[in-house]
């Protein structure tokens, strides 16, 4: 894609999440918006407060890469450690909180494509959003488009889950409505051209995309957070992955099915699927 230069892959040494370590559905609504819904697998060694942190800071944060090959000793984005193949840069901008952080209107530029490796540029992404939601038991982001409104909301939720009094990890859930509840022509037209493109393949490649870019907050996330206090000196070796073999190679499924399956049913049901989604609103995860 013009504009869009993939960097070297990042060779962390981790194993990747794969979809079946989630619950995931896509449906479409009376009328005729796609909705996704991803209940990630349990998050593990991770609290809310690291997932809070990094949202606001991830844009503006610098690792240098201590033993990663082909990095050695390179200052690179945070956001590369996000993904290891997929990821190209993201930018905040706009109304910024203290010291450039992200929160409720402001804007981030993103920039990645779906599972790279497999499908080249076919499935790029490189767009300002508009974040609606920047709390600490989630982010909301999306767009609008003049005279018909908002056109795609993400929405993600998560909450600190314990084991006798203690965090073991995140739940973590994800859902995505694309494509406006409106019935006039103009509404319709823009629908098929912002959505129509999104078949089955490009749902497998954004969900396998998702699911990897989530399942490695396990592997980074713990290491930056403690280095919070000195934000000018991150950095990252392969030694500070807490996610041992043994660990990695459990099985996982979806957190909470039923919630699965309950959201992925109001959305196939409503009749404006942003209504159902809520997306400013507090977590669903109570």
């Amino acid at each position: 894609m013009k504009n869009l230069r993939m960097p070297k892959e990042r060779k962390f040494g981790w194993k990747l999440k794969s979809i079946s370590s989630i619950n995931w559905g896509v449906v479409q609504n009376k009328t005729g918006q796609n909705c996704a819904i991803l209940e990630h697998s349990l998050l593990r060694g991770v609290t809310s407060e690291m997932i809070a942190w990094w949202f606001r800071n991830f844009a503006n944060l610098r690792v240098t890469l201590n033993d990663v090959e082909g990095y050695e000793g390179k200052k690179v984005p945070a956001y590369l450690l996000w993904h290891p193949s997929d990821h190209v840069n993201a930018q905040f901008k706009g109304n910024l909180g203290e010291n450039n952080t992200a929160r409720a209107g402001a804007k981030i530029h993103i920039q990645e494509t779906m599972q790279y490796n497999k499908y080249d540029f076919k499935y790029p992404v490189n767009k300002e959003l508009e974040i609606f939601y920047c709390e600490n038991d989630g982010w909301g982001m999306g767009m609008k488009i003049p005279f018909i409104g908002t056109m795609m909301f993400l929405r993600i939720s998560y909450k600190d889950v314990y084991k006798d009094g203690k965090i073991v990890g995140v739940h973590y859930h994800y859902e995505v409505v694309a494509g406006t509840n409106k019935q006039n022509f103009i509404a319709k037209a823009i629908n098929k051209k912002v959505i129509g493109g999104y078949d089955s393949e490009f749902w497998e490649a954004w969900i396998t995309h998702n699911t990897i870019e989530v399942g490695v907050f396990e592997n980074f996330l713990p290491a930056l957070y403690s280095q919070r206090n000195d934000l000018d000196n991150l950095h990252y070796s392969k030694s500070m992955n807490p996610i041992t073999h043994e660990i990695a190679s459990q099985d996982q499924e979806g957190f909470d099915k039923y919630l699965f399956e309950e959201r992925l049913k109001g959305y196939k049901l409503s009749e404006n699927a942003f209504d159902y989604q809520n997306g400013i609103g507090k977590s669903i995860l109570g």
